[in-house]
């Protein structure tokens, strides 16, 4: 009987930071120290406060340790272990009070959480069917397979469950869709292509519950009438594909996969394919075409795929996100579910909160949380004592919230009539640094050079748009210029052939909603009012804080710079091309920008 549970995060992120690492260096110490039958280590999925991994927690006592590297096992093991001592400089310390937390649970970034979905993540050992049986697992798989399938799919419409994967059609709609579309042979699709920058939810999830996703593709494929699936996973995610792979086995092993699935008759099957990391396969229809062995284009709809999909056969398409909700509904009942979010936004989302906010990592709220608990609350506010600008979210596609709206709920209704939308759950936080021009530029630039190029409005819309920011944001844009990005915006968004060129112009559309008066700034005025456009900018050294060191004359391109040593330098603003060499170099914060 084992004293004592070590969890060490092995998700992806944790495992970049060392995590394999620190539990090489665990196992030897409790060797070293005969402690090896009264400590168990398990290495856990994602815990998502993936900036402090790698995270180290142990049970019962629930004790928090962050950012611990092999070199601190040994006194980790000695003080703690054996002595009963906590090493304070390896928990969590608050951002703004600085105060150490001991517990995992008193942590605001989990303590404001309601984690469902990732209920099993960092908890569990996710190569383990046991574990994830222990905790509930399949038990929802069970309850199906007593239910006729309109049963199933009525359980799930009642839910009020809407896709996680960016439109938020309702699942059960879907289902029912595919369901009464006739054909001899049907199939399961699970959309684990996560594309969008900085997004890893679908990946956390793969890797540290991967059976509970394996669990709602069988419960679908019961209520639509599918003996087979395919889940479309992108080869960048090799340990989400280990861990998927592995639960397969396990499954079949277990009987809850593949023929007379616990003695019921049913039988089902789960091929893995691998994507090539093209952003638009996230596109069901371009997700069908790849699995078939064509290129990644969207096509025309309708017929939609629920009608007519792989293989010309009817075929459900669901994200990780939605999947990962299905046993719970399945397990707890519709009515349960429906408790947590919004009328018309029941449950959880997760979301990938990153940017200038002092908490970053995975988060799981339920559905009409306000912006401001998730930036404020959960994030810990903007790093840096900087004020709050803005909220990007949906992914490149989505749009920007302003301050104004920070009480804004988090739901699909109320993001969509703000200019934005849930997305797959990017969330990325700007401060009052950040230009919204160049940032609409970033993203723009980001769909436009993954544009499949089959349809005319997104291949050509979307480059004249970002042809308009680049000018823009180098100080040649134009009066014409902005009624010309919202004709173009408009005609993108009316007639792409895809919803990822209808939501293209997102980003530019919100910030000038939002920040029109940036973009009036860079074209009127020649200026970038957050200091980020660099043609924009101009600089000027304050003479009371240069002390003549010299250090940004050996560093300027273009000698602009000019003046005796230990005496104040002045910049030549004919010869200046700012560059921004010397304000990066100057250590007295003498260069300024105007």
């Amino acid at each position: 009987m084992y004293e004592r549970h070590i969890l060490i995060c092995a998700g992806t992120g944790c495992i970049s930071s060392g995590t394999i690492s620190v539990k090489d260096a665990l196992e030897n110490e409790l060797k070293k120290h005969n402690l090896q039958d009264k400590v168990r280590i398990i290495l856990s999925g994602c815990h998502g406060f993936c900036e402090k991994g790698p995270i180290f927690i142990v049970y019962p006592e629930d004790i928090f340790y962050c950012e611990v590297q092999a070199e601190d096992v040994p006194e980790l093991v000695e003080e703690y272990l054996i002595k009963g001592n906590v090493v304070e400089r390896l928990l969590y310390k608050d951002p703004t009070t600085d105060m150490a937390i001991t517990s995992h649970d008193e942590i605001p970034f989990y303590s404001r959480q309601k984690r469902q979905v990732l209920r099993n993540c960092g908890v569990i050992d996710p190569e383990s069917i046991d574990e994830y049986i222990i905790r509930g697992g399949y038990v929802g798989l069970e309850n199906a397979l007593k239910m006729d399938r309109m049963g199933i799919i009525n359980e799930v419409k009642s839910s009020g469950l809407r896709g996680r994967g960016g439109a938020g059609f309702p699942t059960g709609m879907k289902w029912e869709f595919a369901y009464r579309s006739p054909g001899d042979k049907k199939y399961v699709v699970c959309n684990a292509d996560e594309g969008d920058p900085g997004a890893f939810m679908d990946r956390s999830v793969l890797e540290g519950d991967p059976h509970a996703v394996l669990e709602g593709l069988i419960i679908a494929g019961l209520a639509i009438g599918s003996d087979e699936a395919y889940i479309y996973v992108r080869a960048e995610y090799p340990l989400a594909i280990q861990r998927l792979k592995t639960a397969i086995t396990q499954a079949e092993e277990y009987g809850v996969l593949g023929e007379n699935i616990l003695n019921s008759g049913a039988n089902f099957k789960i091929n893995i394919k691998e994507g090539a990391g093209a952003f638009v396969c996230g596109e069901e229809t371009a997700l069908l075409a790849s699995i078939e062995g064509e290129r990644g284009m969207p096509r025309p709809r309708p017929p939609f795929p629920a009608v007519k999909g792989l293989w010309e056969k009817p075929t459900c398409i669901n994200n990780v996100e939605t999947l990962a909700n299905i046993p719970l509904i399945l397990r707890k009942g519709a009515a349960w579910y429906s408790t947590v979010g919004t009328e018309s936004s029941k449950g959880t989302k997760i979301f990938a909160l990153t940017g200038k906010v002092n908490n970053t990592g995975l988060c799981e709220v339920p559905m009409g949380i306000s912006l401001r608990e998730i930036v404020f609350d959960i994030g810990g506010g903007i790093r840096d004592g900087k004020k709050y600008k803005a909220v990007q979210i949906g992914g490149p596609s989505g749009g920007c919230i302003p301050e104004d709206l920070l009480d804004l709920p988090v739901d699909f209704d109320s993001l969509t009539a703000a200019g934005a939308m849930m997305g797959s759950g990017g969330m990325v936080v700007m401060d009052e640094d950040t230009c919204m021009v160049d940032l609409a530029r970033y993203f723009l630039s980001f769909t436009q050079s993954e544009s499949c190029g089959k349809c005319t409005p997104c291949r050509e819309g979307t480059k004249r748009m970002l042809e308009i920011l680049q000018r823009i944001t180098k100080g040649k844009g134009e009066p014409e210029d902005i009624p010309r990005l919202e004709q173009l915006a408009a005609a993108v968004k009316d007639s792409s052939l895809c919803g990822l060129g209808q939501t293209a112009p997102n980003p530019v559309l919100t910030t000038l909603r939002y920040f029109r008066d940036e973009y009036e700034a860079h074209i009127f005025d020649r200026r970038c009012p957050a200091g980020v456009c660099k043609e924009l900018l101009s600089y000027y050294i304050d003479s009371e804080l240069c002390t003549g060191c010299r250090a940004c004359v050996r560093v300027c391109p273009t000698d602009a710079i000019s003046g005796e040593r230990k005496e104040p330098h002045t910049i030549d603003e004919t010869k200046c091309i700012s560059c921004g060499a010397c304000f990066d170099r100057c250590r007295f914060d003498a260069v300024k920008t105007k």
